[in-house]
């Protein structure tokens, strides 16, 4: 199967999880709005339940790769943590299961996959990385702090300020994360001041 066709399926299990529960998503329905049978989508994704882990799977992988285009956009340090955070609870605010992948609180609205990885006779390379491990809030918090320090800290920084780096990087995604929980006025902005101020008085 093309990857876009694959892409497809899950934009269309997305859009029916943001209409009803998960446990009234119909993989038929799933399939008819993709344009293709049921049996290619069971060929795709094996089951409802790696249908379910595809889509966190695809959120995690969507969240990552925003928060590493925060952190490439000009600015000092403190500019491009306060980047990240901000698109952190931008992109959790209307999407709730983004917000339960970063905060681990599952509705019973979505579907809710075990963490651990699952047996996977799919041949389908995609599918079979969905069957392994899920992140956890935890995995993603570590993840974007990694990649933090590595597109912040410079080639021949000591070993003080990468430390003090990976400090105030974990620092400010755990900040975007509390925001995501629970959000406070106006989260945008008031992500932003709590970062802002923290790595002021970290600074």
């Amino acid at each position: 199967m093309m990857p876009a066709a694959r892409e497809s399926l899950l934009d269309a299990a997305f859009a029916a999880l943001a209409r009803r529960p998960w446990s009234a998503v119909r993989m038929v329905d799933v399939a008819a709005t993709a344009g293709v049978s049921r049996q290619t989508l069971y060929n795709e994704f094996g089951s409802k339940e790696g249908l379910a882990r595809a889509l966190v799977r695809r959120e995690a992988d969507g969240y990552l790769a925003g928060a590493e285009r925060a952190l490439a956009a000009p600015g000092d340090v403190r500019e491009r943590l306060t980047a990240t955070a901000r698109w952190t609870v931008c992109a959790a605010r209307d999407n709730a299961l983004l917000r339960a992948v970063l905060t681990g609180c599952w509705s019973e609205r979505l579907p809710s996959p075990t963490l651990s990885a699952v047996p996977s006779s799919s041949a389908v390379p995609a599918q079979r990385r969905a069957d392994g491990p899920l992140p956890s809030p935890g995995d993603l918090m570590a993840a974007v702090r990694d990649r933090a320090v590595a597109a912040l800290g410079g080639s021949g920084a000591a070993r003080a300020d990468m430390a003090e780096l990976s400090h105030s990087c974990e620092l400010a995604v755990r900040l975007a994360l509390s925001c995501v929980a629970a959000p406070p006025p106006g989260a945008d902005e008031g992500v932003a001041e709590l970062v802002r101020g923290a790595l002021q008085r970290q600074g």
